[in-house]
């Protein structure tokens, strides 16, 4: 059994060297679960700060042609909750705190105090859930404190205020800021709403704000490592797997990628 670290380890870590964090996205099983584990790795190794590992899911509504890409090969390769589980503990085990992002109807039907249980006993550092209001979140809530599990939930620039103060009341670890409306995916320039949710949400907590918005070049992540606490990335990731005439030369696109990122985070602005 892995011991799990917080993700404000990581967030407290980056901002001793005053910068931003870099966290990374991969969805369990995809190109395999040997695979994904070999890539969060390289993912690690090449300067990411906290991994976020995706619970494959047969409806993945808020998700980007990219992702839905990669979940769909997953779920084709046959994934289970227990690869999930298994990917978290080797990501663990590099030492750098690691998440799992799902939307809620693979955790309800598991059981939500057992997979707690399960991702605690992995290794894991918390949850994100995207599609989990605070209103329904009662269950998770008990399990995460019971379990000493981060409670990760979104605010986006549609949130009002008192949305933002009530989201953020009940997050710990850190907040996801989701920049863009609508789905995930890569973007050719930085969002001009980013900076003003981030500054927004910083009105209601002092917890780290992690910025998700489709960052895919070391100039965007330093744009957004300028005004945010961390930079995640997802689909310029998945997306360097899936060009790659193999899965080697997949690694090795992804090695460069996050060196890029790793770099733009730590860039004097």
């Amino acid at each position: 059994m892995n011991s799990s670290m917080s993700s404000s380890v990581a967030f407290a870590k980056a901002k001793a060297a005053d910068r931003a964090a870099l966290i990374g996205y991969l969805p369990a099983g995809f190109p395999s679960v040997k695979g994904a584990i070999e890539a969060v790795k390289v993912m690690v190794d090449g300067g990411c700060d906290m991994i976020e590992i995706g619970l494959p899911y047969t409806d993945p509504l808020m998700d980007g042609a990219t992702v839905q890409d990669a979940v769909h090969r997953a779920l084709v390769g046959g994934v289970h909750v227990a690869d999930v589980f298994r990917t978290v503990e080797a990501v663990a085990a590099t030492g750098v705190p690691v998440l799992v992002m799902t939307y809620w109807n693979p955790v309800d039907r598991y059981g939500v105090d057992a997979f707690a249980r399960d991702l605690k006993g992995a290794g894991g550092a918390g949850l994100i859930t995207p599609d989990l209001t605070p209103e329904e979140a009662g269950s998770w809530l008990a399990a995460a404190d019971h379990h000493d599990l981060d409670k990760v939930f979104l605010v986006a620039l549609s949130s009002t205020d008192e949305r933002i103060a009530t989201i953020t009341s009940i997050c710990r670890g850190f907040v996801y800021a989701a920049s863009l409306m609508g789905v995930t995916g890569t973007r050719g320039a930085v969002d001009t709403g980013a900076a003003r949710l981030v500054e927004r949400t910083r009105a209601h907590t002092t917890l780290p704000v992690g910025l998700g918005l489709g960052v895919g070049t070391g100039s965007q992540a330093a744009e957004v490592a300028a005004f945010a606490d961390g930079v995640i990335v997802g689909s310029a990731f998945i997306r360097r797997l899936l060009d790659a005439p193999s899965h080697k030369a997949g690694l090795d696109e992804l090695r460069k990628l996050t060196v890029e990122l790793a770099s733009g985070v730590r860039r004097p602005t």
